[in-house]
């Protein structure tokens, strides 16, 4: 948290700041599947003093066989929908939460430029947030330089996992208040 000096002394904290405070706060994991954010979405969230606790991993997905090889998205589902889809964004997100074992995860994809790619023009993004009971996705029509888009991609995500989280139970991270199965 830093203090915006035009503001006086009133705390200012970044996106990535307030979804590491409310994942601590609720006890929960995170994880990440990017494409063409290329981990920023990570590097963000690792950049809060903190996040280890939270944090539990991410991967770069950029390109197509990476998404079907390491996140196991059906080669069917690409084809009838592309990587550039809500429906990519959404199994990006769920496999991505399986396989870091994370309570919820947030995906990336989408079209950064100079060209359009899969017939979709240059700005339009899928980002998705999946927990163990919801799906959340957003798409986003995004203008600018590659480095805007990227960035105002890691901004609209970061924001839509934070109103997930939020609506999300204390504790109620799978991970954090497990049973012990001692009792």
């Amino acid at each position: 948290m830093t203090t915006d000096p035009a503001a006086g002394a009133a705390p200012v904290t970044s996106p990535a700041a307030g979804l590491v405070s409310s994942l601590r706060e609720r006890r929960l994991t995170i994880a990440t599947a990017e494409s063409l954010t290329a981990g920023l979405i990570s590097a963000a969230i690792a950049d809060v003093p903190g996040a280890s606790s939270v944090l539990r991993g991410g991967l770069a997905a950029y390109a197509t066989e990476v998404k079907r090889e390491c996140l196991s998205i059906s080669a069917e589902l690409i084809e009838r929908h592309g990587v550039i889809s809500p429906e990519c964004a959404e199994a990006m997100a769920y496999q991505s939460r399986v396989l870091f074992g994370a309570d919820l995860a947030i995906s990336a994809t989408g079209v950064a430029g100079p060209d359009q790619q899969e017939g979709q023009p240059v700005g339009t993004v899928f980002i998705a947030v999946a927990t163990a009971a919801d799906l959340q996705t957003s798409r986003l029509d995004l203008s600018g330089s590659r480095r805007a888009i990227r960035l105002g991609t890691v901004e609209a995500a970061l924001s839509l996992a934070h109103s997930v989280v939020a609506v999300m139970g204390k504790a109620a991270g799978g991970h954090s208040s497990v049973p012990s199965g001692d009792g």
